[in-house]
């Protein structure tokens, strides 16, 4: 009975709060100011209170129709780690026209000495643009004097001429949302579909009104030329409109678990597409349309395709370059490492060339697509069958229906003896066939000569390599020493150039060590960092005080030592969204351990072959006594690099079974 009351009083003090909520700007309350946690998800660092996303069209006789959308989001700040949500970034597109901030207004509410609210107002400090390409800037904001406890609200109005690519409204996050309203405006003129996305169900609610508009109309008076006047009207016009309406509330977070890949691929959300066009009975004009459509038509553009046949400013020293060789693995691989050393990326992505591949070229710098364009036309030069591909980063999301604006990037894909390689030269730690993690985001759209397309995995076949080999031997005071040999490739060699190869000796050493408890190491020795095609090395000498136990005269201990798996990364009894390792991989360690003298094997571990199944990947843990050696050889293997949600609960008893595996001991006896 206490039970039932105590849960009756919970439920009943978070539905007065939520009614005592004014959700108009400005109206923070002392209650919102107090809440320590979130009544719901105790854990998250912030919540957002309240988001309301308003969008209607608007006619001018100068421009045409544009989208008028009014922006409002009120956020909790628990603790320090929520911070982040006090950062917002406006997106801004540009092309011939471009979209307009207005009306940007925001306040950090909090409690002051007295207990009272009190509040600091959004300054121009607070507020600065980035352009990050040719057709997108962003206003940052960062809102002043955040605390633990704060309340940030901030509201601004985008008006936007691009009508036909609408941004999506996103209806989840990965902190609580207690509640979004969303209401989107067309004019009968313009009809869009819907395309949601999530696993959490919610109505589109749609209606049907009347709407009246003002429109001012100038005309001109050619009468008498001599005394050209203009005359402005007003014009009343009248029409349908179609209303989109979305309400939710306790939208639970978005959890980020291991090996999520890109989770804004499967958060809550919707989005809008232009289906047709039709102005009072006129002749109909089509917007929905294929992904073959739209790959020919950006190749048609003189930006990216007439780029990929201009090659007079390379010719020369691409002939230098490959004076003698035939194989076309090593033709490739040479002009893949020249456009890596003579071009340096200037942060820009896109799909269409700046100012042309030649002016990059002679530059030495350019955006995405004047570099992976280049790499592309110097391979069809050399006889190789290249081909750009467009792809979408992973902040940049997946597209959920076909529009140009659904990619972002270009790589290149070059036909070779083994297999199709994905390149891309913008990353200097990069290597043939390896692709950056936040570009692996879905599949790619290859398109050949003449705009012809097909959809291409950016994912990787050729599984990255770990061997580890290490000899050891324990001491007399229960410690352990020895040496350790580890060879990288494919996208582990790329990790460790890009986390290791600017980092002094010292700075090298005290990374490695970091989570190696009670482990010291020593003579720490990389190889190839800087040697790109070329497998990463890293030796060292280690000494382990942890690890050995002595019961009862008994020694026990697990022959992995630090190398042991400790706990098991899926945790949660289900899981809604795939797991994605980002490439197949294999893992391989080869251990000798010296027995201690006067001491003898009493008991081994198990040898024990485990298998995901399907061709997911396996486990193997096989160990025997060579004299007075143990030899253990392990390897974990994830052949499918981007594994269902259906398949999670037998990954996840899969690592239980592997962690349990390597904790499991060696028992030494006396001789």
């Amino acid at each position: 009975m206490k039970t039932k009351i105590t849960l009756t009083l919970l439920f009943l003090s978070i539905f007065s709060f939520s009614v005592a909520q004014d959700f108009r700007f400005g109206k923070v309350s002392e209650e919102e100011l107090l809440q320590k946690e979130h009544p719901i998800d105790p854990t998250a660092n912030a919540a957002i209170l309240y988001r309301e996303t308003k969008t209607e069209f608007q006619y001018s006789q100068g421009s045409g129709w544009y989208m008028v959308t009014d922006y409002f989001e009120r956020v909790k700040i628990y603790n320090k780690e929520g911070f982040d949500w006090a950062n917002i970034s406006i997106d801004l597109y540009k092309g011939s026209s471009e979209d307009k901030l207005i009306g940007l207004r925001g306040y950090t509410y909090f409690l002051n000495a007295k207990g009272k609210v009190d509040k600091e107002k959004l300054g121009k400090d607070g507020i600065f643009d980035q352009e990050t390409s040719k057709y997108l800037t962003q206003t940052k904001i960062t809102m002043p004097d955040v605390k633990e406890g704060s309340v940030i609200e901030y509201k601004y109005t985008i008006e936007s001429p691009f009508i036909y690519n609408i941004d999506e409204f996103r209806l989840q996050e990965e902190i609580p949302l207690d509640k979004v309203s969303v209401v989107f405006k067309s004019p009968e003129y313009f009809q869009y579909k819907t395309h949601q996305r999530g696993w959490i169900p919610y109505q589109v609610n749609s209606t049907v009104k009347d709407r009246s508009m003002s429109i001012s109309i100038t005309e001109r008076d050619n009468a008498r030329l001599s005394e050209m006047k203009s005359k402005t009207r007003i014009q009343q016009v009248k029409f349908k409109e179609n209303a989109y309406e979305i309400e939710m509330e306790s939208v639970p977070a978005m959890k980020k678990e291991p090996f999520a890949g890109n989770i804004n691929n499967y958060t809550t959300a919707l989005q809008f597409e232009m289906s047709y066009q039709d102005f009072n009975g006129s002749s109909i004009k089509t917007y929905s349309t294929t992904w073959e459509a739209v790959s020919k038509s950006i190749y048609d553009i003189e930006a990216f395709g007439q780029e990929l046949n201009r090659r007079n400013y390379f010719e020369k020293d691409i002939d230098a370059l490959l004076e003698g060789v035939s194989k076309p693995e090593e033709k490739a691989a040479r002009i893949f490492l020249y456009v890596l050393t003579k071009m340096n990326w200037n942060g820009y992505y896109g799909y269409f060339s700046n100012d042309g591949v030649k002016a990059a070229y002679k530059r030495g710098s350019g955006n995405v697509a004047d570099i992976n364009l280049m790499l592309t036309a110097m391979l069809r030069y050399a006889n190789l069958e290249a081909n750009p591909v467009l792809v979408s980063t992973k902040s940049h999301g997946i597209p959920l229906f076909p529009t140009r604006n659904g990619f972002n990037y270009v790589i290149t894909a070059v036909e070779l003896p083994q297999g199709v390689i994905l390149l891309d030269a913008t990353n200097k730690d990069a290597e043939v066939g390896v692709l950056k993690s936040d570009i692996i985001n879905g599949d790619g759209r290859l398109i050949k000569e003449g705009g012809i397309s097909s959809w291409i995995s950016l994912r990787s076949l050729v599984p990255a390599v770990k061997s580890s080999m290490l000899s050891m031997e324990i001491q007399p005071d229960l410690s352990v020493t020895g040496k350790s040999r580890n060879r990288y490739t494919g996208n582990y060699a790329f990790q460790y150039r890009t986390r290791y190869k600017n980092l002094s000796k010292e700075a090298q050493l005290k990374s490695l060590e970091k989570n190696l408890n009670q482990t010291e190491l020593s003579a720490v020795e990389f190889e190839n960092l800087n040697k790109l095609g070329q497998p990463v090395s890293l030796q060292y000498d280690f000494e382990t005080l942890e690890g050995i136990e002595d019961v009862a005269g008994k020694l026990y201990f697990s022959p992995m030592l630090f190398l042991a798996t400790e706990e098991n990364p899926f945790k949660s009894e289900t899981r809604e969204y795939p797991i994605d390792f980002g490439f197949p991989m294999k893992d391989r360690y080869i251990l000798n351990i010296a027995l201690p003298e006067g001491y003898q094997v009493e008991s081994l571990p198990e040898n024990i072959v485990y298998d995901l199944g399907q061709n997911i990947g396996g486990y193997k843990y096989l160990i025997s006594q060579m004299g007075n050696n143990l030899q253990l050889s392990v390897e974990l293997s994830i052949d499918q690099s981007f594994i269902s949600p259906e398949e999670y609960g037998n990954l996840k008893k899969f690592f239980e079974l592997l962690v349990s595996k390597e904790k499991e001991k060696v028992v030494l006896i006396k001789a």
